[in-house]
């Protein structure tokens, strides 16, 4: 049995959900999201908790009953508090700044980079060097941060780029200068 799979999901006070034959809707304070589920898990309600179960002990239906545990979880908090990544900007002229709901990145190219962002996630930035990426999906939140983070990743030798809050880059020494 799976030990993440067995676990029932706790609803939240203001969280409501709804079972149809292939999916969940789950509908909270900061929005909806709905998550497939595959026909070899099924779905109960028990004392208020949401039961994930696999029809057999089949391979696939093994690999699928924590994966699909995980992502009803992901998507009842994702609904009741919301997901977040920070981002750090480190290097000298590097900065952020929003232009309407957009993102606009300058890192030391020649040109400004512009992310708009996809909907249901929300962008904002603090002190021109902190960048904060929110939304009710888990998995697009770190999408978006992964993308922002892709557009200079820090480099070893001086630590210039962005990062995640609290990422550690290990740096490397420069070449040794001739004796």
């Amino acid at each position: 049995m799976s030990r993440i799979g067995k676990l029932p999901i706790e609803v939240p006070q203001g969280v409501e959900y709804k079972v149809s034959e292939h999916d969940i809707t789950v509908k909270g304070p900061l929005g909806t999201e709905s998550v497939h589920v595959r026909p070899e898990i099924t779905l109960s309600e028990e004392n208020g908790h949401i039961v994930v179960s696999r029809v057999d002990d089949s391979r696939q239906a093994r690999s699928l009953h924590g994966l699909t545990r995980t992502l009803i979880h992901n998507a009842v908090i994702g609904v009741s508090k919301g997901f977040e990544k920070k981002l750090e900007i480190q290097g000298v002229g590097y900065r952020a700044n929003m232009e309407g709901s957009n993102l606009n990145l300058v890192l030391g190219y020649s040109h400004p980079i512009l992310i708009t962002p996809p909907a249901g996630i929300t962008i904002s930035v603090e002190a021109n060097t902190k960048i904060t990426v929110k939304g009710t999906n888990k998995q697009t939140v770190g999408d978006v941060a992964a993308l922002i983070r892709s557009k200079r990743e820090p480099e070893v030798y001086k630590g210039k780029g962005v990062r995640y809050e609290g990422e550690y880059i290990r740096r490397k020494a420069g070449k040794a200068g001739k004796k």
